[in-house]
C-alpha cells in the first residue's frame, strides 16, 4: 500500500524532501503550509528595502507541482498533531497520514517583552516584509511634510535590533538608500536629522563568522554612517522610544527586529520532546520519537547526535536542505527493508553582504571579502530559487540596480477590504 507522507511547512526542507520522493508511486505526498507559495527567506529583506519584487523570491506550490503525479497541496494552518491516531487538525480540515513531517521553521523571538512584540516590525516573512516596506515609506513620506524637529527626528531614525547577518545586511541596504535615494527624492527631508543604528548584545557583529569578516562589516558599516552599538541590548519600547540595557534612549518610529527566533509551536508534542529555542528534539534519523512516525527537519528541529554539532545544527538553510535529502533517501529505504543512514551535517559555510559590491564569504577552509565576495553571494542566492524565470528575473533587476543604485518599486500598496457584505 503507497504510503501517507504529510510535510508540514514549504520551506527549505519541505521543498527539497518532496524533491527526492516525487513521482515515486510508493508515496503519496500532502504538503500543508498556510500560505500558497514558497518564497526565499534569504532575500526577504530586499522586499523590505524596496529593492526586489515579492514575486522574485516567491513561487505557487500548486504550479511547482503541477508535473508531479504523487504531490497535493493543502492550504491550512496546523493546530494540532494527534500521533496516536496518526491524524493532523488543521483550521481547514483534519487529514490521516502514515509519516508526519514538521518543517514549520522558526518566528520571531521577542525574550518576552511584551511592547516589543506589538510594536516593533520583524521580518520573518513576505506579509511583514512588506509591510515594513510601507511603514518606511510612508514615514519618509509625512517626514517630508514635517517641520517639527523632534518629530522629524523620531519618523527618521531607524533601529535595526540583531547584528546577525540579516541585520547587517539590512542595515548595509538602508545606508545605501538613503545615501542614493533619499536626498534625491525627499529633498524637503533634512539627512542630518536621520540615524540608523545597529544593536547587538554581544561584543562583534556577525558572531558566528570569522574575525575577518566581523571586522569588515563593522569598517564597511561605519563608513556608510551606521551607529553600531555593541555590548547593549534592548530593554523595552515604550512611547516611541527604544530604551537600551545601558541607559540609552533611542526616539524611532522604526524599530525592527532581527535579534533572534524560536521555533514554531506544534500542539500535540510531548513537552519533554522540546529542547532549546524550543525546537522539537530529534533522534540521528530526524524522528521525534524511537521506532515512530513523526519526523521534524530544519529549524524547527534540535539533534543533538552529530559529534561534530553537539549542541546542535546552526538554524540555516543548508541544514534544512541536507537533512530533507537524507529523510528522503531513510524514507525510501523503510520501504525497501534497509538500514538507515543517520544524519551528518556538512558546513558548506556562510556569507553576508555589506554594501553595494562589498560582501563577506567563510567557507569551510578559508574566508575572503569585497567584490568576488559579492559576485559569490549573488551566484549562490540565484541558484536556489525556484523557477528558471525568478532567476532571470531577479538577475536582470539586480544588474540594473546595481547600476542605475534607483529601484523604482518604491510604491505603498496594501490591500483595501470592502467592509458592505451582500445580503
Amino acid at each position: 500500500m503507497k504510503k501517507h507522507i504529510i510535510i508540514v511547512g514549504g520551506g527549505f526542507a519541505g521543498i527539497n524532501l518532496i524533491k527526492i520522493l516525487k513521482n515515486d508511486n510508493r508515496f503519496i505526498i500532502t504538503l500543508v503550509d498556510r500560505n500558497n507559495y514558497h518564497f526565499f527567506p534569504p532575500l526577504i529583506y530586499q522586499v523590505a528595502t524596496s529593492f526586489i519584487q515579492a514575486s522574485n523570491i516567491s513561487y505557487p506550490f500548486r504550479r511547482l507541482f503541477s508535473k508531479y503525479k504523487n504531490v497535493n497541496f493543502h492550504m491550512g494552518s496546523l493546530l494540532n498533531v494527534d500521533s496516536e491516531n496518526n491524524v493532523i487538525e488543521t483550521d481547514t480540515g483534519n487529514l490521516k497520514y502514515d509519516y508526519l513531517v514538521l518543517a514549520l521553521g522558526t518566528e520571531s523571538n521577542f525574550f518576552g517583552m511584551e511592547n516589543v512584540q506589538k510594536y516593533a516590525l520583524p521580518m520573518k516573512n513576505i506579509e511583514e516584509a512588506l509591510y515594513l516596506r510601507n511603514h518606511m515609506l510612508l514615514n519618509l513620506e509625512e517626514a517630508a511634510r514635517n517641520k517639527d524637529v523632534k518629530t522629524a527626528e523620531r519618523l527618521q531614525n531607524v533601529v535595526i535590533a540583531g547584528g546577525g547577518p540579516t541585520g547587517v545586511e539590512l542595515a548595509g541596504m538602508f545606508a545605501e538608500m538613503g545615501k542614493y535615494i533619499a536626498e534625491k527624492e525627499y529633498p524637503e527631508i533634512k539627512l542630518s536629522l536621520s540615524s540608523l543604528y545597529l544593536i547587538d548584545a554581544l561584543p562583534t557583529l556577525l558572531s558566528p563568522m570569522s574575525k575577518m569578516a566581523q571586522q569588515t562589516s563593522y569598517e564597511t558599516l561605519k563608513e556608510l554612517g551606521v551607529k553600531i552599538l555593541l555590548n547593549v541590548s534592548v530593554k523595552d519600547y515604550v512611547d516611541h522610544q527604544v530604551l537600551l540595557s545601558d541607559g540609552t534612549v533611542i526616539n524611532t518610529e522604526t524599530l525592527i527586529w532581527t535579534s533572534g527566533v524560536i521555533g514554531r509551536e506544534v500542539p500535540g508534542i510531548l513537552k519533554e520532546k522540546i529542547g532549546k529555542g524550543r525546537r522539537i528534539l530529534v533522534d540521528e534519523y530526524n524522528r521525534v520519537e524511537e521506532n515512530g512516525t513523526v519526523y521534524a527537519l530544519g529549524d524547527i528541529s534540535l539533534q543533538l547526535t552529530d559529534q561534530s554539532f553537539t549542541n546542535g545544527h546552526p538554524q540555516l538553510a543548508q541544514t534544512a536542505i541536507q537533512q530533507a535529502k537524507n529523510l528522503g533517501k531513510n524514507l525510501i529505504r523503510l520501504q525497501e527493508g534497509k538500514e538507515l543512514i543517520p544524519f551528518a551535517y556538512h558546513d558548506k559555510g556562510s556569507m553576508a553582504i555589506i554594501s553595494k559590491f562589498n560582501a563577506v564569504v567563510d567557507l569551510p577552509k578559508f574566508s575572503f571579502k569585497g567584490f568576488s565576495a559579492w559576485l559569490t553571494w549573488l551566484f549562490i542566492h540565484i541558484i536556489p530559487l525556484v523557477g528558471f524565470r525568478s532567476k532571470v528575473r531577479l538577475s536582470l533587476d539586480w544588474f540594473r540596480l546595481f547600476i542605475t543604485n534607483n529601484p523604482s518599486i518604491r510604491l505603498i500598496l496594501y490591500p483595501k477590504r470592502n467592509t458592505t457584505k451582500q445580503q
